[in-house]
């Protein structure tokens, strides 16, 4: 899933934020910062730059992918139609997690532009099991997809960033980024015409299908019990806390949202302990 947070879904309700219906905020007058809410970006970031289990996470969706396509390629038989994966770049086989780190502790938001930097700069990582998974695919002659929501203009970066981390099958009909429209499926369906998707793996619901991009979290998670039975076989989901379409719909999808209004969100969606016998 790309780092680039969509500003085209439908406003938030006042309500929710403000609990009161009668007006809208006033998103001029909160001295709440950039910088305050960065630090909410901390353990989510620390964890996945440093947590053992955050590593072991993502050797376990690898090994479960090679799996699942060693038995699609047990059963694969002459005149069917050639195997595929499709996967997303960031935080799926690539890890951006420096540029969450460089938000905390300054007065700074994400940005199109600050994102392009950072795409520009080439410095993301490998995800654990990644490159040599997809390279074992490529060996096994299964066509790889990258479907990201990166924007076309950095393609050029974004194919040398992983050519360089190892990766293979990057031309232009397989690195497939964000031209006019976030929605994956019509790039999904370019995969589906001349092969059998056998694997999606993304950080992102929305990386498998469209009934994800939702503005809801509860009809989000809906969905996802839905699809249960096609987690860990044809989906492979990569952990990502610290951004997301999850975030969004905390935020109903306004990200226009002040940062003080954004914190308030994402604690009214916080179902807390209450102790017995204590006061409120």
């Amino acid at each position: 899933m790309t780092l680039a947070r969509s500003c085209t879904f439908a406003v938030m309700t006042l309500g929710l934020l403000s609990g009161c219906a009668s007006a809208p905020p006033d998103k001029s007058a909160s001295s709440y910062t950039n910088q305050e809410l960065n630090e909410q970006l901390v353990m989510a970031t620390a964890w996945m730059q440093s947590a053992a289990e955050y590593q072991a996470l993502s050797y376990q969706a690898f090994n479960v992918a090679r799996d699942r396509l060693d038995r699609a390629l047990e059963y694969h038989k002459a005149g069917d139609k050639p195997l595929a994966i499709i996967v997303d770049a960031d935080e799926t086989i690539i890890d951006n997690s420096a540029f969450e780190a460089y938000l905390v502790g300054k007065d700074t938001a994400y940005s199109d532009e600050l994102w392009q930097r950072w795409m520009e700069s080439r410095q993301a990582q490998a995800m654990p099991g990644a490159v040599d998974f997809l390279n074992y695919a490529d060996q096994k002659g299964v066509a790889v997809y990258y479907i990201t929501n990166r924007d076309h203009v950095g393609w050029q970066a974004t194919h040398d960033t992983l050519a360089v981390l190892g990766f293979s099958q990057l031309s232009p009909s397989r690195l497939l980024l964000k031209t006019d429209d976030s929605d994956k499926q019509a790039r999904r369906d370019q995969a589906l015409a001349e092969h059998k998707v056998v694997l999606l793996m993304g950080d992102s619901l929305a990386d498998f299908r469209s009934a994800y991009d939702s503005d809801s979290a509860s009809g989000r998670r809906q969905a996802a019990q839905s699809d249960q039975a096609l987690f860990g076989r044809r989906f492979i989901l990569l952990p990502n806390p610290i951004y997301g379409a999850w975030e969004g719909a905390l935020y109903e999808g306004d990200w226009s949202l002040t940062p003080e209004q954004k914190s308030v969100a994402r604690k009214a969606a916080l179902r807390a302990w209450t102790p017995p016998n204590t006061l409120p």
